[in-house]
């Protein structure tokens, strides 16, 4: 099986959503009894051309074997080791409204090997409570039960004027690695990584190509 050290290659932003993609095709053929494949099969799979997938597995290693093509169940532990997810992840989770408790609900996470230990609010109302088995704590307490819990990685589910706050709340607790539903640019620590998603955004995108093709 293939290394995951990529030989000083910096690796694109791109790419490693494809390899996503690629895991979630590899996973739908396993399950459908499908044991090898090739370049072209999984072109077919996500859309991607067989050059482009040859070229992103290239990334980290070598994969397959010529005229022979792929074991589905290699490529697929290989690719979880590249996204880290052939372990499981300590996960917080900042603000527990509307979009918090769909969040904690949603059991596709822990299924990806991410565990929502605990959860933070200002909320008298929800501090104290657990909402899907995990715990809802003051943020008034949120660094030491960062630190006493390990957290690796953060969730921000609050509104944009407090997302600072919360972003360097979690870091101070050790968190470095961040995502956050909250628009807006946050300063962040060098040593921190920090993957913003924008609901807005991505209808705003939808909608102009809704537009142009209306």
């Amino acid at each position: 099986m293939a290394s995951k050290k990529t030989s000083g290659k910096k690796v694109p932003q791109t790419t490693v959503y494809r390899m996503s993609l690629y895991y979630r095709a590899l996973k739908q053929m396993l399950g459908n009894g499908i044991t090898t494949t090739s370049s072209a099969a999984l072109s077919e799979a996500v859309g991607f051309t067989d050059a482009q997938i040859r070229k992103d597995l290239a990334y980290f290693g070598q994969f397959g074997v010529p005229g022979r093509g792929y074991e589905v169940e290699n490529l697929l532990e290989a690719i979880a080791s590249v996204l880290g997810i052939n372990r499981r992840w300590k996960v917080a989770l900042v603000g527990v409204g509307h979009l918090g408790y769909a969040l904690l609900a949603y059991k596709g996470f822990k299924d990806q090997g991410f565990d929502i230990c605990c959860a933070f609010d200002n909320d008298p109302d929800k501090i104290g409570k657990t909402w899907e088995g995990v715990p809802i704590h003051d943020v008034a307490e949120a660094v030491d039960v960062l630190r006493e819990s390990r957290i690796e990685l953060g969730v921000i589910a609050i509104p944009e004027a407090a997302a600072q706050n919360a972003l360097d709340m979690l870091v101070a607790g050790g968190v470095k690695s961040i995502l956050t539903f909250a628009p807006g640019r946050l300063h962040v620590p060098p040593d921190v990584r920090v993957r913003r998603v924008d609901l807005a955004m991505e209808l705003e995108w939808l909608s102009y190509h809704a537009t142009s093709i209306a």
